[in-house]
C-alpha cells in the first residue's frame, strides 16, 4: 500500500492547487535563468556576427560596444595588409530612434562595407544590401517586411532582408545598412548645424570614419600575434575575438548579469521555504493519521516515505507545469528568453535537492508524534 499516493487521492483537488502555486514560482526561476541565458546571448549576437577573429579599434578604448572609438576608414586597407589576414573590412554601431507608422522605434544601427566582413551572418529572408545607398537588413523583432520603409535621419531605407536574434546588448533590434549610409547618419551635421560651422570658419570635419575595422586571419595565424603587429600603430588598439566578448560580458552587461542571478538564487531561498511549510502544514494536518499508523505498528520509515514521497512528489509536479508554462509563453518576453537542456536538468536536481531538504520539518514534526494520540477526543 503507497500511503502518499492514497492520502494525494484522498486531497487531490488541494494537491494539485499546491502544485499549481508551486509550479508558478518554480517556472518564474526557470524563466530568470532563461532570461539570463538570453541577455548574454543577445549581448554576444552582434560582435560574434560578421565571424571575425580580430577587432582594430581607437587606441585607450576597449571597443565600439563598451565606449566611443574612431578610427579613419583607410584603416581597412592597412590592417588588410597584415601578414595572416584574409578579410577585412570597417563597420560602425550606433543607436538610433526612428519612427515607423507613428510608432517610435529604438534601433542599433551596423553600418558596413557590401561585401566584405561586418554585414549579417545569415538572412532568413528576402536578400542582402546589393546597392551602396537606401537599402536595409533588420532582425524580426521590429515587425518590418519586406519591401517597408524606415525612415533613419533625414532618409528613408526599403527593408530588403530580414534577420533573427540580431540585438544589441540593451536588447535593441539590429538594423544592417551600408557603410555610406551609416556614415552619413552618424557623422552628418545638420543644415543648421553645418551652416553655423561654415559660419565660424570651422573646416569640415571628414565623414571618413568608422567604428572599428574588423579582420578574418588565417587558420594558421594567431590572432595575438597579428594583434602586436597591429599595436605598434601608436594611434591603433587591437583586440581578438575572445578578448571583445570578455568586454561585453563582463563590463558591459555585468550588473544585469549579477542582479539576474542574484533575484533567481532569491527565489530558489523562496521556494525551499514555501515547500518546507507547505510540508509541515500538511503532516500537522496528519497527526492522528500518523499517531494511528504508529499505534497499530508501522514502522518508521514507511512514515518518513509517505512525507519525502508527497515532497517529491510535489516538487516534480510543481517543475513540470511551470517548465510547460515558460515554454509555451517563451516568445511573448520582450526579451529573449533561452532554456537550455542542461538548465532544466539543472534546476530540476535542484528542486528535488530542496524538496528532500524541505520535509525534514515535515519528518521532525511526524517521529515526534506519541501514538497515544489517536486515542484522544
Amino acid at each position: 500500500m503507497n500511503l502518499a499516493y492514497r492520502d494525494i487521492r484522498h486531497k487531490l483537488g488541494r494537491f494539485l492547487l499546491t502544485c499549481l502555486g508551486l509550479s508558478l514560482l518554480l517556472g518564474t526561476v526557470l524563466s530568470m535563468i532563461g532570461i539570463y541565458r538570453g541577455l548574454v546571448e543577445e549581448a554576444l549576437s552582434a560582435v560574434r556576427a560578421p565571424g571575425a577573429d580580430l577587432w582594430v579599434v581607437e587606441t585607450g578604448t576597449r571597443g565600439p560596444f563598451a565606449e566611443s572609438s574612431r578610427i579613419p576608414g583607410d584603416t581597412r586597407e592597412a590592417v588588410a595588409r597584415i601578414r595572416g589576414v584574409i578579410a577585412a573590412g570597417s563597420v560602425t554601431y550606433q543607436s538610433v530612434e526612428a519612427s515607423h507608422r507613428g510608432e517610435k522605434l529604438r534601433l542599433y544601427v551596423i553600418g558596413f562595407e557590401p561585401g566584405r566582413l561586418g554585414g549579417p551572418a545569415r538572412i532568413v529572408e528576402g536578400r542582402a544590401i546589393a546597392r551602396s545607398h537606401f537599402e536595409a537588413v533588420a532582425d524580426r523583432k521590429l515587425g518590418l517586411a519586406l519591401g517597408d520603409r524606415l525612415r533613419l535621419g533625414r532618409d528613408r531605407f526599403a527593408i530588403v532582408g530580414l534577420v533573427e536574434n540580431q540585438v544589441a546588448s540593451g536588447g535593441d533590434p539590429v538594423v544592417y545598412i551600408s557603410l555610406r549610409d551609416s556614415q552619413d547618419l552618424q557623422f552628418q551635421l545638420s543644415p543648421p548645424a553645418a551652416r553655423r560651422e561654415l559660419a565660424r570658419g570651422a573646416a569640415t570635419a571628414s565623414r571618413d570614419t568608422v567604428n572599428a575595422v574588423i579582420a578574418r586571419l588565417a587558420p594558421t595565424v594567431p590572432a595575438e600575434d597579428a594583434a602586436d603587429a597591429i599595436r605598434r600603430w601608436k594611434h591603433l588598439a587591437a583586440m581578438s575575438q575572445e578578448e571583445q566578448e570578455i568586454v561585453l560580458t563582463r563590463s558591459v552587461i555585468e550588473r544585469a548579469r549579477r542582479q539576474i542571478g542574484l533575484f533567481t538564487s532569491i527565489l530558489l531561498v523562496v521556494s525551499a521555504v514555501i515547500i518546507a511549510l507547505i510540508i509541515y502544514t500538511m503532516t500537522m494536518d496528519k497527526l492522528r493519521q500518523i499517531a494511528t499508523l504508529k499505534l497499530i505498528g508501522a514502522p518508521d520509515r514507511k512514515i518518513v516515505g509517505l512525507i519525502v514521497q508527497q515532497s517529491l512528489a510535489m516538487g516534480g509536479i510543481g517543475f513540470a507545469f511551470g517548465a510547460l508554462l515558460v515554454n509555451a509563453s517563451a516568445d511573448f518576453f520582450p526579451r529573449r528568453v533561452l532554456l537550455l537542456p542542461e538548465d532544466g536538468l539543472a534546476l530540476a536536481g535542484i528542486v528535488a535537492l530542496v524538496c528532500l531538504l524541505a520535509s525534514g520539518l515535515g519528518v521532525r514534526l511526524a517521529l515526534r508524534v506519541d501514538p497515544a494520540t489517536a486515542l484522544g477526543g
